[in-house]
């Protein structure tokens, strides 16, 4: 969340209001009624939001605020893995590893709805390359001239990762496999290699939807947790935020007795627009491609590819949704401006899948959605982005007589631990003590979740009335236990599904619209649903989900035009969609 310094004049300490901006929203009216809380939340991302859902759970008077959508920002932009890290090995990270692996864990259990093992290979292409450069980089953390890991350094990086998770039975231990059987199981690698490393980690193969599931954990906790998006801090006065609803330009001040800036990337903006300047932040941009390529998706036989590139740098190729999503990079970012996948990267991931799958062509018109975010990394001077610690801290100030605590670092693997270290902290700060742990608690559509094909079965067969066993196994992947609220609907009339997209209903984009703070149609196709993500969002969808939306959210037919232009320009300008290519895909593929 950006957030801009603001002049800080007395009339901010009443609320103003333009009568003719949009009506203010129900979440945003539950803040301004009541504008006090124990705790103010500043950032709407994966952090923000579990340690939203921590305090919730302790009876703790919270409120969470986010400039933009939830999730909009780095959360989002995520690899969509859960993982332990195995190259932060190589950092000397062993408690962050060791926290991440054990986290993976706990996310399989608790959120099996999203996060699932996801069965991990690295092609090797020497013995005992870096066994002298990696003590090296370790004690210096500089990038020096990139050098090939080789199977030795690789085994022992794998052999520590596995004594990591204690639980034994997660998920299975890494094996190694020479040349031959290397590609018997991967026929398409590239035959010059001399090994592989199958090891596991995990995928979350929808992270706005796990974040969402959170957040609502947290707002059933009862009407002390209120949360809003699109509703910023832009000041502060006399120890109080200034808050703005960014759709009707109102502001009014918000008193608390411990104010946590979770935005990201964004805190040292956050805290210059507090008046309270900090420079802890230095984040590094990710960029992904995702492309159609059923020859590609065919070649990784189901699992990631992971691997390092010539420039040292880790990538991977990843099979999700029917699709290949491919990344990341690593570069030097300014927060203060949109994060955008250029060209100069896509050229780079096509050289990177040629390294890897040699024989398999690939070209941008495969490219069905691009996507790039800012890591919330901490300020690291020379050292190289790759070796920038991904563990988090929390640094205390002081705004106006209030605490004020700021997150610096975080990565999606550990939000629930790093929710439940910030949340310990301001319990802290109020003198309460914590009654509800998260270890082990389900998150969202993972209650009940059935997790054996046996169970699963059952499950589905129970709810198999007004819908087909087909259509519930497909909500069941799609909301986890949550399915049970859409399946409901279609016992009051049937489901029309929608001409654009067929996989969704319209009384299913309606709920969506209705329960889930959706303001803009933006948020529908880049965050509640996979349309963008898979190369659906084409001129006729966006037009179909604005008609729905505008009925369930009351816009008028400028609204709703204004809304297709605002979203079909973002998808253009920051995704790379041809949406005249994603109409003929979708018409191609309803043939």
């Amino acid at each position: 969340m950006v957030v801009a310094p603001i002049d800080l004049c007395e009339e901010h300490t009443v609320v103003h209001h333009n009568p003719n901006s949009a009506e203010r929203r129900a979440t945003v009216s539950s803040i301004v009624d009541r504008p006090n809380a124990q705790v103010l939340i500043i950032g709407g991302g994966i952090n923000g939001i579990a340690t939203f859902r921590d305090l919730a759970l302790q009876g703790v008077d919270v409120v969470l605020v986010e400039r933009d959508d939830f999730v909009a920002g780095a959360s989002s932009a995520s690899s969509h893995m859960i993982h332990g890290g195995v190259r932060y090995l190589e950092n000397g990270e062993f408690r962050l590893v060791r926290e991440s692996v054990q986290e993976r864990n706990r996310l399989i259990k608790t959120a099996p709805h999203y996060v699932k093992p996801l069965r991990t290979t690295i092609p090797i292409y020497s013995t005992f390359s870096g066994i002298l450069s990696a003590p090296l980089r370790f004690l210096t953390h500089k990038a020096g001239k990139p050098t090939e890991r080789g199977a030795a350094l690789i085994k022992v990086g794998m052999e520590l990762y596995d004594s990591f998770s204690r639980d034994g039975g997660t998920v299975p231990r890494h094996r190694f496999l020479g040349r031959k059987r290397s590609l018997e199981e991967l026929p398409r690698l590239n035959a010059g290699l001399k090994y592989t490393a199958t090891y596991y980690d995990a995928s979350m193969h929808d992270p706005e939807r796990l974040a969402l599931d959170v957040l609502r954990d947290g707002l059933e906790a009862g009407p002390h947790a209120r949360a809003a998006n699109r509703l910023s801090a832009v000041g502060s006065e006399a120890g109080a935020v200034v808050l703005r609803d960014e759709e009707t330009g109102e502001t009014f001040p918000f008193s608390a007795d411990v104010v946590v800036n979770a935005s990201g990337p964004w805190t040292d903006l956050t805290n210059a627009g507090l008046g309270t300047p900090t420079r802890f932040m230095g984040g590094t941009k990710g960029s992904h491609i995702v492309l159609d390529h059923p020859e590609l998706l065919e070649a990784t036989g189901g699992r990631e590819i992971f691997f390092e590139h010539e420039d040292g740098r880790i990538v991977l190729i990843y099979p999700l949704k029917g699709m290949v999503m491919v990344g990341t990079t690593d570069l030097e970012a300014d927060p203060s401006e949109p994060a955008v996948c250029t060209e100069e990267e896509v050229d780079y991931f096509f050289d990177l899948v040629k390294h890897v799958f040699p024989d398999i062509a690939v070209d941008r018109s495969q490219i069905v959605y691009r996507f790039s975010g800012i890591r919330p990394l901490p300020g690291h001077g020379d050292t190289a982005p790759g070796f920038v610690s991904r563990d988090y801290r929390i640094v205390e100030g002081d705004l106006g007589g209030t605490t004020l605590l700021s997150l610096v670092g975080g990565k999606w693997t550990t939000f629930r631990a790093l929710g439940e270290h910030l949340a310990n902290e301001v319990l802290g700060k109020l003198g309460q003590e914590r009654t509800v742990s998260t270890a082990a608690l389900a998150i969202g559509g993972g209650r009940d979740y059935p997790t054996t094909p046996a169970a699963r079965r059952v499950w589905v067969s129970a709810r198999a009335d007004a819908l087909s066993a087909e259509r519930v196994d497909e909500l069941l992947e799609r909301y986890g236990t949550r399915a049970d609220a859409f399946i409901a609907l279609a016992d009051d009339a049937d489901e029309h599904p929608l001409v654009s997209v067929p996989s969704y209903s319209r009384e299913e984009i309606a709920h969506i619209a209705r329960t889930e703070q959706v303001v803009h149609l933006e948020d529908l196709v880049l965050r509640r649903t996979s349309i963008a993500f898979t190369g659906r969002a084409s001129r006729a969808a966006l037009d179909e989900l604005a008609e729905i939306t505008a009925g369930a959210l009351g816009w008028d037919e400028a609204t709703r035009d204004a809304e297709v232009g605002r979203t079909a320009a973002l998808l253009v300008e920051r995704h790379g969609v041809d949406l005249d290519a994603s109409l003929r895909a979708e018409t191609n593929a309803t043939r």
